[in-house]
């Protein structure tokens, strides 16, 4: 039996509408909603011109296998924030900038960065913590999805386009 954790997932990027299809069945696949407790995600649910934020509660080991390993295999940023499970593991918040590589980073049941001491040795100076910080602070791009359309009332130029990595198709 799998030890199970609240954890969420911030995902951004620019995505193509048949890769955005993709994302929202693997979404579907893990019970993922866009508040705590919420029905289950529907692409309708997506605020365009944001990144999208999704919930579970009772995730097996804090993570999202199959979605995060689609992000990262197609380059679409997230930050991924999971609870600790007593005795196993603490809490953590992966954070992936779109180039492949997931980095880990301790945080509290609240979602904020801390840093061992034996880290803080390692980084050697208050400029390698402060990037450290930074860097865990990773800011999720909007969800660009190809065919958005602003909300009524809205100028066109207030689709953001998603910075850092390409146009997944």
């Amino acid at each position: 039996m799998a030890d199970r954790v609240s954890a969420s997932i911030v995902i951004g990027g620019s995505l193509s509408a048949t890769a955005y299809t993709e994302l929202v069945a693997l979404i579907g696949n893990e019970g993922l909603s866009t508040e705590w407790d919420g029905e289950a995600f529907e692409p309708h649910h997506r605020t365009v011109g944001e990144p999208l934020s999704l919930y579970a509660h009772e995730v097996a080991w804090g993570h999202f296998g199959g979605l995060e390993s689609w992000c990262a295999q197609n380059q679409v940023p997230f930050a991924r924030w999971s609870g600790g499970y007593a005795g196993q593991w603490g809490p953590e918040r992966i954070v992936h900038q779109g180039d492949g590589t997931l980095t880990s980073y301790a945080v509290t049941e609240d979602d904020t960065v801390v840093i061992a001491r034996e880290a803080l040795e390692k980084l050697g100076s208050f400029d390698a913590i402060l990037a450290h910080f930074a860097v865990a602070d990773f800011a999720v791009p909007p969800l660009v999805v190809d065919g958005d359309v602003p909300e009524a009332g809205a100028s066109t130029n207030s689709i953001p386009h998603a910075e850092g990595p390409t146009h997944v198709e």
